[in-house]
């Protein structure tokens, strides 16, 4: 269930990762030990904390961004073929 303000479109598989924590992570203690993977892309990495994790996680999202923002800035071309 959708929490009150998101949408479907917020939550997009664009943005969604698989966060892995190996056994030894400790919360309390803010120890993280596994693997991330970005859902569409495949894209994965291990991590030993939390710093890597969201680093990894903000690589990903800024590049996706910069791609999705290039593609709607180049010109169309067409190529002969009918929709």
């Amino acid at each position: 269930m959708l929490q009150p303000g998101l949408t479907q479109e917020a939550l997009s598989p664009q943005h969604a990762f698989v966060v892995q924590f190996r056994a030894n992570t400790d919360f309390a203690l803010e120890q993280s030990h596994g693997r991330v993977e970005h859902v569409v892309s495949g894209r994965a990495t291990t991590f030993t904390s939390f710093d890597e994790l969201a680093a990894f996680m903000t690589r990903v999202v800024t590049d996706l961004r910069r791609t999705t923002a290039e593609e709607t800035t180049r010109p169309h071309v067409y190529d002969g073929k009918s929709r």
